[in-house]
């Protein structure tokens, strides 16, 4: 038998040796989860932590649109779209067709600020100038 395979077989048959390189260390078994938890809750963030931050992004974009015209279809494009389609007929989730409705542009205002049925409020995501772009956007899809 050669030296490194009586050395691989001692090793290997001595339990503290092989116990060690088989089984983690009850520090690894704690510390691993703990980072891996930790890294998941600052990537994701919690919910208030996103509006939060949402929130202190959308005051000065509001400022700085306040100085100019608000692209109402932009707005459309981005938080409507997915339910009432492009063209405004999708009506996913119950949304109403946008091209029959009889609404009048400051109930169309109150409707998306304040939401109805399964519609988001948008009071709180968008400013009441986008709001009012967004309504206007709206009626120009009316046949």
């Amino acid at each position: 038998m050669s030296k490194i395979h009586s050395l691989c077989t001692m090793s290997c048959l001595n339990p503290m040796t092989h116990s060690a390189a088989v089984k983690p260390s009850a520090l690894f078994r704690v510390v691993f989860p703990s980072l891996l938890v930790a890294s998941l809750y600052v990537a994701c963030g919690s919910e208030s932590n996103s509006r939060s931050v949402a929130k202190t992004t959308e005051k000065p974009k509001a400022t700085t649109q306040t100085a100019t015209a608000i692209d109402g279809a932009a707005v459309f494009r981005l938080y409507c779209v997915t339910c009432h389609g492009a063209d405004g007929k999708l009506g996913l989730n119950g949304a109403g067709d946008l091209t029959k409705s009889a609404l009048t542009l400051e109930e169309r205002v109150t409707q998306i600020s304040k939401g109805k049925n399964m519609m988001t409020a948008f009071e709180e995501i968008l400013s009441p100038e986008e709001i009012r772009a967004v309504a206007e956007f709206t009626l120009s899809l009316k046949k």
